[in-house]
């Protein structure tokens, strides 16, 4: 693992590089990463939209019977107080927790941070937005070819493919 370097590893709508861009973090550079023994759900309740639901990753359990991954991308951080400008994006530490994993990419295995949903702001039944559904689908040259279609056959809220300015 590089220890020396610093990662975030982005599996929502931070999977679009010129929203993280935007946000003001400076990036090193930018690879596909997979996270394994882990799966994508929408079923973190967002603050902002009502009704509507934000991305979020669940360590599945012993008993699942097949591996699950969550695809993403992962950037380059030019400095290890680069993550901590994610922060108010993510809502941390209220609403999501920016935790430490390990994600394959095609150097190896590296150490990353990323953000995982609290269990309040959790609630089944939510769909995506089209608008924040696209920021992830902003992704795809860093996602396999299936990865990439299940995400585009998500289901989203009807009517909300404007993204609120």
């Amino acid at each position: 693992m590089t220890e020396d370097k610093h990662f975030y590893f982005a599996y929502g709508s931070n999977m679009n590089p010129e929203r993280v861009e935007k946000r003001g973090l400076n990036i090193g550079s930018i690879t596909a990463g997979v996270l394994e023994g882990y799966y994508l759900s929408f079923n973190k309740r967002s603050v902002v939209h009502s009704g509507a639901a934000s991305a979020n990753i669940i360590q599945q359990t012993l008993e699942e019977p097949i591996p699950r991954r969550v695809e993403g991308v992962v950037y380059q951080l030019v400095d290890e107080y680069q993550i901590e400008l994610m922060d108010p994006f993510e809502g941390y530490p209220v609403r999501y927790d920016r935790i430490k994993v390990n994600v394959q990419t095609l150097e190896g295995e590296i150490s990353v941070w990323t953000y995982t949903a609290n269990v309040e702001y959790l609630q089944e039944g939510l769909q995506p937005n089209r608008w924040y559904l696209n920021h992830l689908l902003a992704g795809k040259p860093y996602l396999s070819e299936e990865y990439y279609q299940e995400l585009e056959s998500t289901i989203c809220l009807p009517n909300s493919n404007l993204e609120p300015s």
